[in-house]
């Protein structure tokens, strides 16, 4: 049990520096020696070293006149010169993420606590950020940015929309937002005087209408700009304006604005210039662009091209949206590139004259993570020999050598760091497929547990291990394709006999299945484990799916979704079925959810002679009806590259349903659209195929949003595999 101790304080250590979007993660004291969070209406401190909590700010100050409660913390942080907090609250979602809510400020001199933007509609502010100097604060609302002062409580609208309801400023359209992970789109310049912004133009964008039909007598068209493949992207330029009157210098970045994406921009270390990443519409070719906030000038320093596509740069850390991160006081910046066939660090000079690799090696920089100034070490995850697990490394950045790992040996699996600004410490979370997720923090660079007597060290249970129901799988297939996965065997298996078998499938280049954690054996979509009910349970991850495997592993989908990924899923689980003779041939089935809804489908109707059951979820039944940004990224602009759409669609190949299908779909699903299910059903139809059929009203793509709707579909599923595919031993 953690330790709760009261301390009175009169003045707050903590500050953020005002960042893209105040972040969710760790909020670390200056010091690194702690971290700040809400606890009970309070926001308390953390010290790492004497392991207890100091309540800092009471929840009585976090209460508004008027208020019985203290506001709810959806999230917070300071001016940079301590005096202030900001407070997001009533936060609702846009879209699928919640990005706009209300803003408070606490002057923790005064004691005063008001409230942001108080003039414009509820819940409608996104983003709001102090400026560095914190004497303003900026945010958007309903597509427009506004700045209103701190002292005087006036506020500014900058930016205006001119009756144009498409044009989008400081915020992104739904394809933005879902597909390159950017929701606010403003940064403050460092002298706080300007604001770097996106704007998008959607007037060319058509909307799909999304129909709710239970909320009132009569149905309710809920309309949102969705690009589907082959049209055209929103128009998008960057522009810096003057924080004080809206003045802005567009950015004369070259290139259509229509045909080209920008989905990273920041400033570049100081306020004469922005940094852009650009990708052109098929996303082969990125440019890394300065642009000069006065002038509008734009020079490309850095250029990359793959002949499927260039992924789009994770960030580094909380506070840094960007895809890079700047080093030796803004001369340099890390940059990530798998242009040698691996996905490697490299230090760029400014001028980008200058590209040197800081990871060499045979192997996948999974996620970068801090670069440690002091001793000019880059952090980052990485899994050499084990494509299913994730470890903790560190190399020099100057004497660029073999990177160093820091995760014991002793704990193989999948772990999950969060480093301190000064790489002192940091929270560790690990699970495996016997142990269940655990955290812990500890130092850096020997990875030591603060509480030794409360470490993961101690939670890993040998004896679990060896109860397990789990094996891992590396399998052959014969077409030469290596894969790699985990199989879930029943209670009391007997390997004599012969037992109905569930895979569980994604198959797409979001996301891999096959992973030694703790999901492993487990359908989480459906809260079940199958092996309870008498099945085995295979997971395995073919071409495509986003391993630690190379460049040529990850790429090979390119332009042959619901094709390559489709052939290693049936040829590895006919792989597994010679290899294990207690795989029952007779009782084979699949499920997935989007992706893997998609990859189900097609396994049934293009393999029916290996799988006889599947249950698919949200499935993108036509490639035609996603997105732009993420179908022509793996598949090409049509009509040039139509062939791969067409051949990649499930509904294209009905015909060869042969099985028993439950397809299940939410009717208000704004990612893959309801349409999805009705063209899937008219093909089933035309063709004489039975299959059943589950809609939920309203339901989103998680499908959650209706009392008891996530509850009622997991029985469903359950339900259906064991009436279609009898568990249990032969």
């Amino acid at each position: 049990m953690r330790r709760f101790v009261v301390v009175v304080t009169l003045s707050i250590l903590y500050c953020f520096n005002a960042s893209a979007q105040p972040g969710s993660g760790t909020k670390w004291t200056p010091d690194g020696e702690g971290y700040y969070e809400e606890y009970e209406g309070a926001i308390v401190k953390f010290l790492l070293e004497e392991n207890r909590y100091e309540r800092v700010i009471s929840a009585e100050r976090l209460t508004p006149a008027g208020f019985d409660e203290p506001l709810p913390l959806e999230n917070f942080n300071f001016t940079s010169d301590q005096s202030k907090l900001l407070i997001y609250t009533n936060a609702q979602k846009v879209w699928r993420y919640k990005t706009r809510g209300d803003y408070w400020l606490l002057d923790l001199k005064s004691n005063e606590l008001k409230q942001l933007g108080k003039s414009l509609p509820e819940a409608s502010l996104m983003f709001a950020k102090i400026s560095p100097d914190g004497s303003k604060v900026a945010y958007v609302s309903e597509r427009n940015i506004y700045v209103e002062d701190l002292e005087t409580g006036k506020i500014k609208q900058l930016t205006k929309t001119d009756g144009n309801p498409k044009l989008i400023n400081g915020t992104f359209d739904w394809a933005y937002e879902e597909e390159f992970g950017i929701y606010d789109g403003f940064r403050w310049s460092p002298d706080s005087k300007k604001i770097a912004y996106w704007q998008l133009d959607a007037s060319g964008i058509k909307y799909f209408n999304l129909i709710n039909n239970t909320d009132g007598i009569y149905s309710k068209v809920i309309p949102i700009e969705y690009p589907k493949v082959g049209e055209a992207p929103s128009v998008c330029r960057i522009g810096v304006m003057n924080a004080k009157n809206g003045k802005t210098q567009w950015m004369n970045i070259p290139g259509d604005p229509q045909q080209n994406y920008i989905p990273r921009m920041e400033w570049a270390g100081n306020s004469d210039e922005v940094m852009i990443q650009q990708l052109d519409r098929k996303q082969q070719v990125s440019k890394i662009i300065y642009a000069n906030a006065k002038t509008g000038e734009a020079r490309t320093i850095f250029e990359e091209t793959d002949e499927a596509w260039v992924d789009v740069r994770t960030t580094w850390h909380d506070d840094n949206p960007a895809g890079w991160e700047w080093i030796n006081d803004g001369r340099e910046f890390l940059w990530v590139s798998e242009k040698d066939g691996w996905n490697h660090l490299y230090r760029i000079s400014r001028d980008g004259k200058n590209v040197r690799l800081v990871t060499d090696g045979d192997y996948d920089v999974i996620d970068p993570l801090m670069y440690d100034e002091k001793t000019d070490h880059v952090y980052f995850t990485a899994s050499p020999d084990n494509p299913m697990q994730k470890y903790l490394y560190r190399v020099s950045v100057a004497s660029a050598g073999k990177a160093e790992r820091l995760t014991p040996v002793s704990q193989p699996g999948t772990h999950g760091y969060t480093i301190s600004a000064d790489g002192r410490y940091a929270m560790h979370d690990f699970s495996n497929y016997y142990t269940f997720p655990l955290k812990e923090w500890i130092t850096l660079p020997n990875h030591q547990p603060l509480d030794a007597e409360n470490s993961i060290e101690k939670k890993i249970d040998p004896a679990k291990k060896a109860a397990s129901n789990i094996e891992f799988l590396n399998i052959t297939t014969k077409s030469g394709v290596q894969m790699s996965g985990w199989m879930a065997k029943p209670k009391d298996f007997d390997p004599s006999k012969k037992y109905a078998t569930l895979f569980y499938v994604y198959s797409e280049p979001a996301s891999a299945n096959a992973k030694d954690n703790w999901t492993a054996g487990y359908s989480y979509h459906h809260a079940v484990r199958p092996t309870d009910h008498g099945y085995i349970y295979v997971a395995i991850d073919g071409r495509g799916s986003p391993l630690p495997k190379g460049r040529e592993w990850r790429k090979a989908i390119y332009r042959n979704i619901g094709i390559v990924n489709i052939k290693d899923q049936a040829e590895g689980a006919m792989a597994l079925m010679e290899k294990y003779p207690f795989i029952d041939k007779e009782r084979i089935a699949v499920h997935g959810w989007s992706g893997g809804g998609s990859t189900t489908l097609n396994l049934l109707f293009k393999y029916p002679q290996i799988y006889q059951t599947g249950v698919a979820v949200a499935a993108v039944a036509n490639q035609l009806t996603y997105d732009n940004i993420y179908q022509e990224r793996y598949m090409g602009v049509p009509p040039e590259d139509l062939a791969g759409f067409v051949e990649g669609s499930p509904v294209n190949h009905v015909d060869g349903l042969q099985g028993n299908l439950l397809y299940i779909h939410g009717t208000g699903d704004d990612n893959v659209h309801y349409q999805n299910a009705e063209m899937l059903i008219n093909e089933l139809v035309k063709h004489g195929k039975k299959f059943q059929f589950m809609a939920y009203p309203n339901g989103t793509h998680g499908i959650r949003e209706e009392p008891g709707s996530r509850q009622h579909l997991n029985q469903l599923f359950l339900d259906y595999i064991l009436e279609h595919c009898p568990p249990g031993a032969k």
